[in-house]
């Protein structure tokens, strides 16, 4: 039989194996326990397991190393469910505990059929004859056992137990169970067990590297990052093995740490790039908000014509979604579906959600979504998140009743989209009902309780709102500024800056936001010396490159009637928003300074920054005081003519104000009456306030209908006084008469003064 054994070797086809099968037969050499294991094992490696099970059935003996060799080619094939069968059988026909030569042979292979099956009942009871069969030293068995608890659950502390046991440990071993540890998010273990190796003396592999990398990566660790790239470079480590697969690792933890250059710089150094290096390089720019740049770097990769797989495309789906491309991620899209790259949706279905859902596109984004084989909570929350952010909050709401309809439990993300969206539709009752539904379930995370803060400080309820701020421990930046905002909102902002001051003393973390919120609430109470102080306070903690910061400076110097400073502010602004713009024309214009609202108007047009809707309205309100009325009239028209907007209420509204106010009642009625919009009670009080200067007692008979149709006591003794004023006592009585029957009294002036 030994003379035969070489030609199994050279048997490269199933053809000429059963050629040496049928000799072996004819021979009488088939019974031979040797030649019937390598006829299994080299149909098996061939494909026809059918034909390997064929002799193996026929051996009229087979012992325990057929089994093995048997139960390893199923295995090998994913056929898990025939291995254990085998193995049970072998169980029954044999005493498993008296065979050792090929026990060691078995056992990793069940234990691979456990993991591949996810059951750990079984698994637990092979490690059980595992012990018996006093195989719990062998290094090879032990892996195997290591790898299956790591696989199934997972469960870490068995697979632990099993490590801290072993006797003997190999290179392996310590690789395994440092990636188990960082797969399954316990990082930072994962690298203490990889520190416990260096220190026993084991040398890393490029597989041990692969998780050390993920793991400075997800920990941001910057230094650490730095050191195992210079132990890849040193040891040769980088240039072994599959040295793609861990340059590619490096690159996409220079990411996560937010070290750019590093990753660009082993990017450069690849020779020859492969879908995988493009593919980490353009993750490493989406993980840092380099858009752009990552698009710009995808085009580089198809013009060099190497093919994009389904993860390059979720990253370019990814960069379209954050900057709004509708178009060009339409065209990612079909660039998918005309590749086939991910024919059901399995991979990238969230990703087209995702952008579909950032572009306002709900009608493509139900499509793909109502189109998914497993719609997971991921899905469901995309598009409700999609919902509110565009301001949609009824529909939000409808899609989160049909997830629970569903009966897919909702996560902190579906919870905190959802009472954003009842805080958007001031929908109390049903905030209240999921707040309860988070406390029961446990789904009551910092991402909940700032849109709790949120939800009721919208609602009115800033008490509750404060109530739910006072428990949560410990509050990071965002709860502070929800909670400031709810105050703010809701005209406390002496309480907002209150709590500005504790952050303050407790040097707690503050940002854009946490001042742009102390510096409203500043304008609101007119509070110079105070809004001084917090600018001073932002310059020293280096937040002055937010636009936002810088224009309610302005604002807030504005109000308080420091114009100088209002300018100055405007002046050293690096980058100057249509925002800003407005916002110093408005400063100008509420000092009556008309001409230098209208200098900063055209010097906005001169800088190419295209006017908004506020902008009008803050050049037309400084023509209207000033009385302006050619000037208010020409920007009036080239709203629509020069920059394609059109006119809202509040545009015509000061228009009629405009011309009431310098006495062309005619034209503003005329105005008024050909409106697209009902006039409102400010435009009525606009006309009659003009009519009252200039003594048009002739209009008000012309508005006299209408003005009684409106529900305001202003408005009322507007029209009382303007009859008294032409001596037109009879309809000075009607107006009178009318206010007591409707029950309208004339409010009492009042003032208000801030006190230190």
């Amino acid at each position: 039989m030994i003379q035969y054994m070489p030609l199994f070797r050279c048997c490269s086809t199933t053809r000429t194996l059963t050629q040496l099968h049928a000799h072996l037969l004819v021979t009488g050499q088939h019974t031979s326990p040797l030649a019937s294991t390598k006829l299994i094992e080299s149909y098996a490696q061939m494909g026809p397991l059918h034909s390997a099970n064929l002799v193996f059935q026929t051996f009229p003996t087979p012992d325990s190393y057929m089994y093995a060799v048997l139960i390893k080619r199923y295995v090998w094939h994913g056929l898990f469910t025939q291995a254990l069968s085998l193995y049970n059988h072998l169980l029954h026909k044999l005493n498993l505990t008296l065979i050792t030569t090929s026990s060691s042979f078995i056992f990793p292979s069940v234990l691979r059929a456990c993991s591949g099956l996810g059951d750990l009942g079984l698994g637990q009871t092979v490690h059980g004859r595992v012990i018996k069969s006093g195989f719990e030293s062998d290094p090879v068995v032990n892996t195997s056992l290591l790898n299956m608890y790591g696989e199934v659950s997972p469960c870490l502390s068995y697979a632990r137990k099993v490590f801290d046991e072993m006797p003997e440990r190999d290179v392996v071993c310590w690789s395994s169970v440092i990636s188990m540890h960082v797969r399954y998010g316990r990082v930072s273990e994962g690298l203490e067990l990889f520190c416990r190796m260096m220190l026993d003396g084991y040398e890393p592999d490029y597989v041990t590297l692969l998780s050390v990398a993920e793991a400075c990566g997800e920990l941001g660790l910057r230094l650490q990052s730095k050191s195992v790239h210079g132990y890849a470079v040193t040891r040769k480590i980088e240039s072994g093995g599959d040295c793609s697969m861990l340059t590619n690792s490096l690159i996409a933890m220079y990411g996560k740490c937010g070290e750019l250059y590093g990753a660009r710089c082993l990017f450069d150094r690849v020779s020859n790039h492969s879908t995988s290096s493009w593919t980490a390089m353009i993750t490493c720019y989406n993980h840092n908000g380099y858009y752009e740049v990552a698009l710009n770097l995808f085009g580089k990769m198809q013009e060099c014509r190497v093919e994009p797989n389904a993860i390059t495309m979720m990253g370019i789906l990814c960069s379209c979604a954050r900057l709004n491309l509708l178009k060009l991620g339409k065209s990612a899209h079909g660039f998918v579906i005309r590749k086939h790259l991910d024919p059901d949706n399995d991979i990238l279905g969230h990703a087209l959600i995702d952008l579909y859902a950032n572009c306002g596109k709900f009608s493509t984004c139900h499509k793909i979504f109502d189109a998914a084989k497993d719609r997971h909570v991921i899905s469901w929350n995309m598009v409700i998140s999609g919902y509110t952010r565009e301001g949609m909050s009824e529909e939000a709401v409808d899609l989160f009743k049909q997830m629970t309809a569903h009966m897919i439990s909702p996560d902190e993300f579906t919870i905190a989209s959802v009472v954003s969206a009842c805080g958007n539709m001031g929908s109390l009752n049903l905030g209240i009902q999921i707040h309860s539904y988070a406390i029961k379930t446990g789904v009551f995370n910092e991402f909940v309780v700032n849109s709790l803060i949120d939800m009721y400080a919208k609602c009115g309820f800033v008490d509750a709102a404060y109530n739910i701020f006072k428990n949560q421990n410990p509050k990071g930046v965002v709860t502070w500024n929800s909670m400031m905002w709810g105050f703010s909102h809701n005209g406390k902002s002496l309480e907002a800056l209150s709590l500005f001051d504790q952050m303050c003393l407790g040097d707690q973390e503050m940002d854009d936001v946490t001042f742009l919120s102390a510096i409203q609430a500043c304008s609101d109470l007119r509070d110079l010396d105070k809004g001084k102080w917090i600018h001073h306070k932002l310059i020293t903690n280096g937040v002055m490159n937010d636009a936002y910061v810088y224009t309610a400076l302005l604002d807030m110097y504005a109000k308080n009637g420091e114009l100088w400073m209002a300018q100055r502010v405007f002046d050293f602004m690096p980058y100057k928003s249509v925002v800003s713009w407005s916002a110093m024309i408005d400063a100008y214009g509420m000092h009556g300074l008309v001409d230098m609202s209208i200098s900063v108007f055209n010097k906005m047009i001169e800088s190419k920054t295209k006017p908004n809707e506020i902008t009008f309205m803050n050049i037309l309100s400084a023509c209207s005081h000033a009385g302006y009325v050619e000037k208010g009239q020409l920007y009036f028209n080239s709203m629509k003519k020069d920059f394609g907007i059109e006119p809202k209420l509040e545009h015509f509204s000061c228009l009629i104000d405009l011309l009431s106010r310098a006495g062309h009642v005619d034209e503003a009625y005329k105005i008024i009456i050909s409106m697209p919009f009902l006039p409102t009670s400010g435009i009525w009080g606009s006309l009659l306030s003009g009519c009252r200067i200039h003594r048009r007692l002739d209009m008000i008979k012309l508005i006299q209908e209408s003005v009684e149709k409106i529900d305001d006591t202003g408005y009322y003794t507007l029209l009382s006084n303007i009859s008294a004023e032409g001596e037109d006592w009879k309809q000075f009585q009607n107006v009178r008469s009318m206010m007591k029957t409707t029950g309208l009294k004339k409010l009492q002036g009042c003032s208000m003064v801030h006190t230190r």
